[in-house]
């Protein structure tokens, strides 16, 4: 077993405190030591939540295992029912726990209590948080719904036409601690309800035990977080024969696409395919002439498999990115992640070791990484800006405004949370080759007024010193006319051109003009990349 200081992902036991938590009305008991009942702090700080989780401990001890601890498990199952009330009860163990081998789910199902206990068995050694939340739901899914008998005609998404309504769907798999979940439930239910479709219930988050019941009601079941629903999607179509979605809408291609899908699913009129450009400001804002700084910057992806993949898609094919590194911590999600590592020409990385992704991330050399927390420590170290996309993430990943990542806001947080800190890079790039141009310096003209960056004690000099700067500004221009006319003859290459392409309009000119005087001081004739970057240092120096 692996110890380190980070991890993305708790055991299991984790992922099913995560459902339990979510919920209204259940309640988990979990069979661990002390030292396993750490995880209240991920919902009191980092989830911002106002009440612990609805998890009872045996904390059994070191003494203890001399005795009966079965029975201790018993008594704690007994007072957590008597005392909290829940409508389902979820039994299981820690990691330490299963290898004292109590069965605690099989003793609370011997205890005659009148209501559904689910026993968990959630092999700790093997498996990880997420798989742990998915198993945990579907097995609270499978249990409470079991016994609803299916209809002999079968399932039909269409059902709602027949029947004079509106059509009905399900959200599954938004559960706490995941990546912005509240705000894509807001924003999805928000859209879905634009184009006529209700939700019928959402499922874990917020959902009651009644809730879950009424999620056959629905003509279709929406997989909003494959790592944690798609176990129970599927169950619910081989059971009930309810379709559910494929595609996570995330990003402005990927919103259309799940659209299309929801309402072919649904026998509705296909939505308009350019819904998202009138929706969002994404497609506007990546096609700008702002966005020629950002065409072609170097990528590196790291995270949960969903986000990864929207991910891949929306740098791609929505901003003009060069992916140079893919991979996920989820092995559960290896496979779609490899496919699309290989359509982009990479070798995707398999990892839950944050130092292997680190120096994957070094290697790759990216010019921006959007990954989790503990690549935003790394990015850091390495100098180069990130953009948090998945979990685990700290607190200032949960903000307290709107900020989804789904449909078309989600698309607009996407574009200003991957691009401004590129932004920053352009505007520390501007001033570093720039700062001793006279368009910079402190007597120019700027927000101040006329005295520019002179301060009050300077005023009575003021005249003066803008007289000063006006001739220096005359001479400069004269300078640099003459300078135009003498490197006439200089040739600029391909490969320079191509690189003075990407610097943004408004001081491409200017760039142009130092770089030819550059070229002309050095005794150089041609001007390629290599000369427009040498200039730059010459110029920063």
């Amino acid at each position: 077993m692996e110890l380190t200081l980070w991890t993305y992902e708790g055991p299991p036991h984790v992922g099913a405190m995560r459902i339990a938590a979510s919920m209204k009305g259940v309640h988990y008991v979990l069979h661990a030591p002390q030292g396993d009942t750490y995880a209240d702090l991920l919902f009191t700080m980092i989830e911002r939540r106002g009440k612990r989780p609805p998890v009872t401990y045996t904390t059994f001890q070191a003494r203890d295992l001399g005795g009966d601890t079965a029975e201790l498990v018993k008594r704690h199952i007994r007072e957590a029912v008597e005392r909290f009330k829940p409508d389902a009860l979820l039994v299981g163990e820690s990691c330490t726990a299963e290898l004292i081998q109590d069965q605690p789910g099989a003793l609370a199902g011997g205890m005659g209590f009148d209501l559904p206990i689910v026993s968990l068995e959630l092999p700790a050694y093997s498996k990880k948080e997420n798989w742990g939340a998915s198993e945990t739901l579907y097995q609270l899914v499978r249990g409470l719904l079991k016994n609803q008998e299916v209809n002999s005609e079968g399932h039909n998404p269409k059902a709602w036409q027949n029947q004079g309504r509106r059509p009905r769907v399900n959200l599954i798999g938004p559960s706490l601690l995941g990546f912005r979940c509240r705000d894509d439930v807001i924003e999805i239910s928000r859209l879905l309800a634009s184009h006529g479709i209700d939700v019928n219930t959402v499922v874990p988050l917020e959902a009651t035990v009644a809730d879950v019941m009424r999620l056959t009601e629905a003509d279709l079941n929406i997989c909003l977080y494959a790592e944690i629903s798609e176990s129970c999607c599927s169950w619910m179509e081989r059971q009930f024969g309810m379709p559910f979605t494929r595609t996570m809408p995330i990003g402005v291609g990927a919103t259309a696409d799940f659209l299309a899908e929801v309402h072919g699913l649904l026998g509705m009129d296909p939505p308009d395919p350019r819904e998202g450009e009138h929706s969002s400001k994404l497609p506007w804002y990546s096609a700008s002439v702002d966005s020629t700084y950002l065409t072609g910057k170097r990528v590196f992806i790291f995270g949960d498999g969903s986000h990864v993949l929207a991910a891949a898609r929306i740098a791609n094919e929505e901003l003009g990115f060069q992916v140079v590194g893919l991979g996920t911590y989820s092995r559960e999600m290896a496979r779609p992640v490899r496919a699309a590592a290989k359509e982009l020409g990479l070798e995707a990385l398999i990892s839950d070791d944050y130092l292997a992704v680190e120096a994957a991330m070094a290697e790759a050399v990216p010019e921006l990484v959007l990954g989790t927390q503990m690549e935003r420590h790394s990015a850091k170290r390495l100098g180069i800006p990130c953009a948090v996309i998945s979990t685990p993430m700290h607190v200032q990943d949960v903000p307290a405004r709107f900020s989804p990542q789904m449909g078309w806001e989600g698309a607009n947080v996407i574009f200003d949370s991957w691009v401004h800190p590129l932004m920053m890079g352009l505007e520390e790039h501007l001033i570093g080759m720039f700062r001793h141009d006279f368009e910079f310096v402190d007597g120019h003209q700027s927000h101040l007024g006329h005295l520019g960056g002179l301060q009050s004690a300077q005023v009575e000099d003021a005249p003066a010193a803008i007289a000063n700067n006006s001739t220096e500004t005359h001479a400069i221009e004269a300078d640099t006319s003459s300078v135009a006319v003498a490197t006439a003859t200089l040739e600029w290459t391909m490969d320079g051109e191509a690189e003075l392409k990407k610097i943004p309009f408004f001081v491409r000119g200017k760039v142009r003009r130092n770089t030819e005087a550059f070229a002309k001081e050095k005794g150089l004739n041609q001007i390629d990349s290599e000369t427009l970057y040498d200039a730059k240092a010459h110029y920063s120096a």
